[in-house]
């Protein structure tokens, strides 16, 4: 699958992107040492920061140094979906 494929769809839709890389390759049980826990999690609770682990690890073989700065900002941008459907739920109930 080519990179460029997986962030164009990872960006719109990481899980359907996590589904993608689980299914046309082994690349997210060689990130995760073949457990199955992690990558469900991840792919819960916070797709992007778990999209952002395989891609980095795909890539460069291994999440190391500044590689890090990329996962914790992907992890921030789940944080902001999670807490952007709150805010816009609170301003949308006080015009009702």
């Amino acid at each position: 699958m080519c990179g460029c494929l997986v962030i164009a769809v990872g960006l719109a839709f990481p899980r359907a992107a996590l589904i993608a890389i689980a299914l046309l390759s082994d690349r997210i049980s060689a990130a995760f040492g073949g457990g199955l826990l992690m990558p469900f999690l991840g792919w819960l609770l916070l797709p992007y920061a778990t999209l952002t682990y395989v891609c980095i690890n795909w890539w460069t073989g291994d999440v190391h140094g500044f590689d890090w700065f990329f996962v914790v900002l992907a992890f921030l941008a789940d944080l902001g979906a999670y807490g952007g459907g709150w805010s816009r739920r609170s301003r949308l109930t006080l015009r009702a």
